[in-house]
């Protein structure tokens, strides 16, 4: 759009599709028709990839009726998203894909309201431009905005009638009443608006643009990289680094774009050095800049027009751990016991946040998160990190408490069963591995004992070995540290637990020997006991099996002294195991019938299911296979009710041998098949490929 203007001595043209309007007092050509500018539209961006279900969506709508099969035809469109994910080139080339199709013969109008800058373009000022654009002499523009609407959409049907079809793309909109009045009135007339909000009040088809596809990210970096020098192979010729390249710029095109251009500026840069460079989080949006553009910037325009409540909510969910954050983190994050709705309402209108898998799961993205975070002063962090872990300590250790709960005890007030408490747990599993992260921390340190208490129950039970090394780690350090021997006591412990699941059995038996031995100098009874029923676990699974019977033994009379039926069942049903290993079949089979008998009146259902499957085995081992059958078929039932996949697996590989050894083929073929999902869904992977040989062999069972 350009338009012609007069101050003092000269001649002053300014591009109003990108600039708006100059506004001065116009006094030359006053009597002669004034230029028109229906053929504003920029030129298609040479790395545009991706987007084929957007542009196909946008086609639909700028299609003239009869064209498209999309429903009832539709003025306008509106495409929000996030600044820099691509809104004004998709935009743009929707344009040129209309055009070339011939369906807007009487010209397209370009404005750029600049909706989210200082001075945005109000709607009578963009309204002005579009009518000096349309061929309409500055002196004959009305004053008022109602009038300059009237007279546009007036030019728009005398375009049409003469011309054809007009297409207004309205770009960088932030607000409705921008763009309400350049509504055209003729249907046969298009308005495409593109914002960083959403704008369900115009009436039309709305569009949300999200981050491209790792795989689209990657061919937009080649691209832009081939359209500035043919040669440059740098992405194709390392397809890893570029990945990651993609990553690091959260497949944000204006990213992609400024990443692009920093590898064009310094042709022997290799791809994988500018990844290190972004690799560092911290100044990630440092580097996002080529001179020009910056993401940082881009952010900085949505930010400060956000009302307070909404800013600070988006510096705290950039603090939260894990990709999503529920609005029950929200609330621990914030510190309150009230649900902020209302701002993080506005900042998915602004397209500064999404909702995640679920309605009550927020997601920010990458580099909005790392935005947020580095806005924020730094005591807002510390606070926020001790909120989470008193959080996740609270309720995430009442959810794992549940795991642990027997008939009898007290019963958790919150979580009425084990399928709540998992759901609960597995919903905020990601932040509960990220704040088991900070406690290895010495500012967060303080939270290392109490949250290895609250959430190693769930760690084991889902597997997460590692993360409970960790955790059990950084407890043992606080509690040393503290000079709390019986809080070391129960780290070391779980410590050597978390090792043994892990496949680390020397290094589990000198933890668990270690507790023992604190334990016995606190004259804690129970403790000990505890310690040392996962020391001849460790023992058994290293083959040290004569120590581990001994261990057992002893232990079960210890627990028999204590009175306690759960503490004297684990050790009888780990006696067996130990036994069965020594090949004294009918010793192991009697050790998990008391097992299955103290855990059933302890009230353990979980822990005597497992009892049973150990039963079963051993029942398999003297040729007792339709007993085995039944007893795993229990076994199998509970694990299922308690969501315990990994005991289900265990169950259903039972079931299988029981089936291999009567000559089940079939059964047997299904059964290590099933055991091979269940496996894979506890995250136990080595199980779930042998299981998945397994069943592979006995297809072949009955041809053998």
């Amino acid at each position: 759009m350009i338009s012609a203007q007069y101050e003092g001595d000269h001649l002053d043209f300014r591009d109003a599709a990108f600039h708006g309007p100059v506004f001065a007092k116009v006094e030359q050509y006053a009597r002669e028709p004034a230029p028109t500018a229906l053929a504003a539209l920029p030129a298609r961006v040479a790395a545009f990839t991706g987007r084929i279900e957007e542009l196909r969506c946008l086609l639909d709508v700028l299609a003239p009726s009869g064209v498209s099969d999309a429903g009832p035809a539709v003025a306008s469109v509106a495409v929000s998203g996030l600044g820099g994910v691509g809104k004004t080139t998709l935009a743009v080339t929707a344009v040129h894909e209309a055009c070339s199709k011939g369906w807007f013969p009487g010209g397209v109008l370009v404005i750029d309201l600049h909706g989210h800058e200082n001075d945005p373009t109000t709607a009578g000022q963009a309204l002005e431009t579009l009518l000096r654009a349309l061929g309409t002499p500055a002196d004959q523009i009305p004053v008022s905005l109602d009038e300059r609407g009237a007279l546009y959409r007036s030019e728009l049907a005398r375009r049409a009638g003469e011309d054809g079809a007009v297409l207004v793309l309205a770009d960088n909109a932030s607000s409705v009443q921008q763009v309400r009045p350049l509504l055209p009135g003729d249907t046969r007339h298009r308005l495409l608006v593109t914002s960083r909000e959403v704008l369900p009040q115009l009436g039309g088809r709305l569009l949300t643009l999200r981050a491209l596809t790792p795989q689209e990210a990657v061919v937009l970096l080649d691209r832009a990289l081939h359209a500035a020098d043919p040669s440059d192979a740098r992405i194709a010729q390392a397809p890893g680094p570029a990945a990651q390249l993609a990553s690091c710029c959260g497949y944000l095109p204006l990213a992609l774009q400024i990443a692009a251009a920093l590898l064009m500026m310094d042709g022997g840069k290799p791809v994988h050095e500018l990844v290190r460079e972004l690799s560092v989080t911290g100044r990630r949006l440092v580097h996002l800049d080529d001179g020009e553009r910056s993401v940082r910037a881009a952010f900085d325009l949505s930010y400060r027009r956000l009302p307070s409540e909404q800013a600070y909510l988006l510096r705290l969910l950039a603090l939260a751990p894990g990709p999503e954050a529920s609005t029950e983190m929200v609330m621990a994050l914030s510190g309150t016991d009230t649900e902020p709705t209302s701002a993080l309402e506005g900042l998915v209108r602004h397209r500064l946040l999404e909702r995640g898998k679920a309605r009550d799961q927020w997601r920010l993205h990458d580099l909005v998160r790392v935005y947020g975070a580095a806005v924020g002063p730094a005591d807002e962090a510390r606070e926020v990190r001790r909120r989470v872990l008193e959080f996740h300590i609270r309720v995430g250790g009442e959810a794992a408490g549940r795991l642990r709960w027997r008939s009898g005890g007290q019963k958790p007030i919150r979580f009425a069963d084990t399928a709540r408490a998992l759901t609960w747990l597995d919903r905020e599993c990601d932040g509960l591995l990220t704040a088991v992260q900070w406690v290895s921390e010495a500012e967060h340190s303080w939270a290392a004992v109490s949250l290895n208490r609250a959430l190693g129950p769930y760690l084991s039970w889902r597997r997460y070995f590692e993360a409970w090394i960790t955790l059990a780690r950084a407890a043992c350090q606080a509690a040393r540290g503290n000079a709390d021997r019986a809080a070391e006591a129960g780290a070391l412990t779980d410590l050597g637990s978390a090792l043994r699941q892990a496949g680390q059995e020397t290094e589990a038996i000198d933890a668990h020997a270690a507790a023992c031995t604190l334990f016995e100098q606190g004259d804690d009874l129970p403790g000990l006991a505890m310690a040392r029923n996962a020391l001849g676990i460790a023992l058994q699974e290293a083959g040290r099996l004569l120590e581990a019977v001994e261990v057992h033994t002893s232990n079960t009379r210890l627990f028999r002294s204590l009175m306690d039926d759960w503490g004297e069942g684990l050790a009888w049903t780990n006696l067996g195991g130990a036994l069965r290993n020594l090949r004294r079949a009918a010793e192991a089979a009697d050790a998990h019938q008391r097992a299955c008998v103290l855990l059933q009146t302890a009230g353990d259902r979980h822990t005597a299911a497992s009892a049973r499957g150990n039963l079963a085995r051993c029942l398999l081992d003297v040729d007792r296979p339709s007993e085995a059958i039944a007893m795993y078929r229990q076994a199998l039932a509970t694990h299922t009710e308690f969501n315990d996949w990994y005991g289900a697996g265990i169950a259903l590989a039972g079931l299988a041998r029981a089936y291999e050894s009567t000559h089940d083929h079939a059964q047997a073929q299904d059964h290590w098949s099933r055991a091979a999902e269940v496996f894979t869904r506890a995250n136990a992977y080595q199980d779930a490929a042998a299981a998945a040989r397994s069943a592979a062999t006995e297809a072949s069972g009955p041809q053998r």
